[in-house]
């Protein structure tokens, strides 16, 4: 039962420092970022089953990460009443071709990396953009002007 308490905490510690961390960062990993996260995972492993080296208690620890996950999912599924705190709502980074800069300063985006986003979606310039949309997933989707 140890165990599956400190899973619960490791997951709980893990969501929230995946929500302050940010929506940019998780969708742009760089190389650094990977072995920081597989070190995070390393860490967290040893912080959750201590010294239990046993397959029962990996079972158990992956367990309550899967069940967790689950979990978090069918709430959000459920009820609109839990979705801003799980989910990252979408947010507009660009309208009619201007950037808000408040938004990009809250979620930490530079306007290069606003356009670097466009551009590989085949837009040459912010003007074309009716909307632009910080999606929950960390991408961003642009609706052209008509």
């Amino acid at each position: 039962m140890d165990i599956v308490i400190r899973a619960t905490v490791a997951f709980v510690f893990l969501f929230v420092l995946l929500r302050v961390i940010g929506r940019r960062e998780l969708s742009t990993m760089e190389p650094f970022d990977l072995i920081l996260l597989v070190v995070i995972g390393d860490l967290m492993q040893q912080g959750v089953t201590q010294s239990d080296m046993s397959f029962t208690g990996a079972v158990l620890a992956v367990g309550t990460f899967a069940a967790l996950t689950v979990l978090a999912s069918y709430l959000v599924y459920r009820f609109r009443t839990v979705r801003p705190f799980l989910e990252a709502k979408p947010l507009i980074v660009v309208q009619d071709g201007k950037l808000i800069e408040r938004n990009l300063r809250n979620e930490r985006m530079t306007p290069g990396e606003v356009a670097a986003a466009a551009r590989k979606e085949g837009i040459a310039s912010l003007d074309e953009v009716e909307w632009a949309v910080l999606e929950g997933s960390g991408t961003i989707s642009f609706i052209q002007k008509s």
